[in-house]
């Protein structure tokens, strides 16, 4: 089983690494001649294309719920701030094939060096820091938060800073609380149980189904940043453990993640 496992992810592998060359270079020649959301939302149909070759050869489905807390297509500056667990490379594809909304990354620029995805990456209106400079790295997702925001479209961090094992729990970063308290805007809580079909730092995928939960928006007026993400973090992890319940059954073996120096 685990053989015919590996030979659909290989596929699936294999899938992504012939759709993305091509795509990245019509991406690249695109905005050349427009920016902004009518780049965005072309270069997101390889994410889809992406999503779809994990479910047809690798059969990881998902489901969402909650999609009702979130603001509609309509709601021009019904601007909020996601702060999403993050287990593993699939929730990165999939978020910005289920938003109503543009999304803007908050992510480190080694990523802008990963040929073809990463050049088409760079040329989307995303926050790309340098983790080494905490200081410097947190004043620009602060200016261009707020200018993202201003514009309608959603920041998203992933608070542990990193992909967190299946079952495992990551130290909550406040970075997004404090971009919400900035901006004005709600931040939503996101927990995913991605890991159960694509585990971290692996290429292995197994078919189920992930399940994504989209919270009710928690308003950052008048809220400090540690108590707010204390509050975002606590909903997180007991949804969680709602949706993958095996995965925090006593005996289960759940991984802490490994320290993290302090991130935005």
């Amino acid at each position: 089983m685990k053989l015919f496992w590996a030979l659909r992810s290989a596929l699936f592998i294999l899938w992504m690494t012939v759709t993305v060359v091509p795509w990245a270079v019509l991406m690249l020649g695109l905005s050349i001649f427009v920016r902004g959301t009518r780049l965005y939302w072309p270069t997101m149909r390889w994410l889809r294309m992406a999503i779809w070759g994990a479910r047809v050869i690798c059969g990881v489905n998902y489901r969402v719920h909650g999609m009702h807390h979130l603001p509609t297509a309509a709601d021009a500056h019904g601007a909020v701030v996601l702060a999403a667990k993050h287990q593993s490379t699939w929730e990165t594809f999939a978020f910005p094939t289920l938003m109503p909304h543009p999304l803007a990354y908050v992510f480190k620029r080694e990523l802008l060096y990963i040929p073809f995805f990463g050049w088409a990456m760079g040329r989307l209106d995303m926050i790309h820091i340098d983790r080494s400079k905490r200081a410097e790295a947190w004043n620009k997702v602060a200016a261009q938060g707020k200018r993202l925001a201003a514009e309608g479209i959603w920041v998203i961090m992933f608070p542990e800073g990193t992909r967190t094992p299946r079952g495992g729990q990551g130290a909550y970063k406040s970075g997004a609380a404090r971009l919400a308290i900035a901006t004005g805007v709600p931040i939503v809580p996101i927990a995913a149980s991605s890991a159960k079909c694509w585990p971290r730092k692996s290429f292995l995928l197994r078919p189920g189904t992930v399940d994504v939960s989209i919270g009710a928006p928690i308003s950052s007026d008048g809220r400090q940043p540690e108590e707010l993400m204390k509050e975002v973090e606590t909903w997180i992890e007991a949804e969680m453990r709602r949706l993958d319940p095996e995965a925090y059954a006593p005996g289960a073996v759940a991984h802490a993640a490994a320290p993290q120096h302090e991130r935005v």
